[in-house]
């Protein structure tokens, strides 16, 4: 693995730790963990199969988890965004094109990076993906009994989202990573999601038939999964 870079960043009175890896000139792989216990050190095997390619990557926690300080109570889906924003902005160099790796949860951040940078996002890879309705995107996440648990439950919600809008008029690589077995994200999701992908970019689905949701760890512990899953990424940077 190559020599891992740990840093900060400050975000809204938060302190977000992270780590990133040097490269050549190209593209930089940017690595998002889920929710829940989610956290970097997990994408850390992810990670290497970038740098293995010669690119720069990086990962890091949102507020809340892992090393960096805050409460997962007080975080959102708007915090998320800004605090990815807020470190890819200070640690890739402005010229580097983006390779964006979102796994549950942050596959909603993904798609908001993407409307954000626009065509500098080369690559992006979903991993069991969730999107979410517009009006939770501002809403704290709570302890589980607020109204974005009442609204994310709400079923079919989610179809309004403003993310499958955004994977649409997507035009670059995509990667859907597609476990056996998902308790969290209901087919309907992934099925609208592949959908989105398959309009205009272009798409492959990977299938990962003895996983499950957690596909972090799967990736952590399948070596020959996650070499696949990133040579799929960056097959446009050969």
């Amino acid at each position: 693995m190559a020599e891992l870079i740990d840093f900060t960043c400050a975000y809204d009175g938060e302190r977000l730790s992270g780590v990133r890896a040097p490269g050549a000139d190209g593209p930089t792989a940017v690595l998002l963990h889920g929710a829940g216990n989610g956290n970097e050190k997990r994408l850390r095997p992810v990670l290497a199969e970038f740098t293995a390619h010669g690119c720069r990557a990086l990962a890091f926690d949102f507020s809340g988890h892992g090393e960096s300080t805050g409460t997962l109570r007080e975080l959102s889906l708007r915090r998320r965004f800004g605090q990815a924003t807020a470190v890819i902005d200070a640690q890739v160099p402005p010229e580097s094109p983006l390779v964006l790796v979102g796994f549950s949860m942050s596959g909603q951040t993904v798609a908001d990076l993407v409307r954000h940078y626009g065509d500098r996002v080369s690559a992006i890879g979903l991993c069991s993906p969730a999107v979410y309705p517009a009006e939770a995107w501002d809403l704290p996440f709570g302890d589980g009994t607020g109204r974005f648990t009442e609204l994310i439950r709400t079923p079919d919600a989610w179809r309004a989202s403003p993310a499958l809008e955004v994977l649409r008029t997507y035009a670059g690589r995509s990667v859907l990573a597609v476990p056996g077995t998902d308790a969290v994200i209901p087919p309907a999701v992934t099925a609208a999601v592949q959908q989105a992908l398959a309009t205009g970019s272009r798409y492959s689905r990977f299938e990962l038939p003895d996983a499950e949701h957690r596909l972090g760890l799967w990736f952590h512990d399948h070596p020959e999964d996650r070499r696949e899953f990133a040579a799929m990424l960056l097959e446009p940077h050969a």
